[in-house]
């Protein structure tokens, strides 16, 4: 494989890969978007923090966290690259609005490769709209290697893009689910879709509409199938705490909102494998996620992955199922609202593009 920027699936041996950074993140100011996909408990957070930076000793350990997650993967012949540095403090202005920035900590959010193409997610949130240019120098240099290179447009994000009355507590009104984003305009992280070869999954999200999903599908063209999954998340923000595929034929569900039943019929000849339950429960400092972040591992290859160290039982059952587990420390991580998976962006997997259905 010559190809600068190529991954297919989410197992096949990877073999570049961008890391994230929570150096000068910042805390977004509480708005519905934001609590569209954030636990109800969590609002004292934003309240308090929200358009200051992320306390210093977050900062600090979660910043070792990846430190120690680039060595991992550099001795396993992994190829890391990091983001620039961006000061998210500063006040961005549109037409329409004001917003701090957040942060580059999350690169499987703002961008995703498809085959030898780079896709740049329009984002949903106006304190990541500009987050995408903390990756924009290595995105050059990708394209300047051979890589294909899609941006999607930007949203206005003026207040007629989001749902001003959505209720997370009361998502289905009228017996049809309702989004914080509205259809106006594009709108999709790239974290909501996942990739099987020739076909992607997604769902929509407090961040993904279906203009954003049809967006894509139309870019993709014919060589690829874009399916649409829905689940029972109270909060649906990524697909990557909902469906983990392992390999060919193994799909990992999440068991407290996905079901077996509800999943489409050509997941009928894959092994569906449920995962256990967190080790570490649900706690207050969570802010933006569930504790079904332990599902959120990175698959170097077939036969292993990177998981949080204290996910025991999980590390047990991928052992059942052929696949080795290289522990790290990453908990610091989890309140900036992603793990192993969401820290990192595939920019080159060893594979061809098949397709497993």
């Amino acid at each position: 494989m010559d190809k600068k920027v190529w991954a297919c699936n989410e197992w096949d041996p990877l073999e570049e890969v961008i890391v994230g950074s929570v150096d000068d993140a910042v805390v977004p100011v509480w708005n519905v978007a934001l609590g569209s996909a954030t636990p109800s408990h969590s609002k004292w957070f934003f309240d308090e923090y929200g358009g200051k930076p992320f306390p210093q000793e977050m900062r600090d350990k979660a910043a070792y966290e990846l430190d120690n997650l680039v060595k991992v993967l550099e001795n396993l012949g992994v190829t890391v690259r990091r983001p620039e540095k961006q000061d998210f403090s500063k006040e961005c202005v549109t037409p329409w609005w004001t917003s701090t920035g957040l942060y580059s900590a999350m690169p499987r959010d703002v961008m995703m490769v498809v085959g030898d193409t780079i896709i740049e997610a329009p984002m949903a949130w106006r304190s990541r709209y500009f987050e995408i240019y903390a990756f924009r120098d290595l995105i050059e240099e990708y394209f300047r290697d051979g890589a294909r290179w899609l941006a999607a447009p930007k949203g206005s994000m003026k207040d007629s893009f989001y749902n001003q009355d959505f209720d997370p507590e009361n998502a289905e009104p009228n017996g049809v689910r309702q989004f914080a984003v509205a259809e106006n305009e594009v709108a999709f992280d790239a974290a909501d879709f996942v990739r099987f070869g020739k076909d992607l999954f997604v769902q929509k999200s407090g961040v993904t509409n279906a203009m954003g999903i049809e967006w894509v599908r139309r870019h993709l063209g014919d060589e690829y199938a874009i399916h649409e999954l829905s689940f029972d998340e109270e909060h649906p923000l990524h697909i990557d705490t909902s469906i983990v595929p392992l390999c060919p034929g193994k799909l990992l569900i999440n068991p407290s909102w996905v079901r077996k039943e509800h999943l489409p019929s050509m997941f009928d000849s894959w092994e569906i494998i449920e995962a256990p339950e967190p080790t570490m429960p649900f706690d207050s400092a969570l802010y933006f996620s569930s504790d079904w972040l332990t599902m959120n591992f990175l698959s170097v290859d077939e036969k292993t992955a990177i998981v949080e160290e204290n996910e025991g039982p999980l590390m047990e059952l991928l052992a059942k199922h052929g696949i080795n587990s290289i522990p790290i420390p990453f908990r610091n991580f989890y309140p900036f609202g992603g793990a192993v998976h969401c820290a990192t962006a595939d920019i080159r997997r060893r594979g061809t593009l098949d397709s497993y259905f």
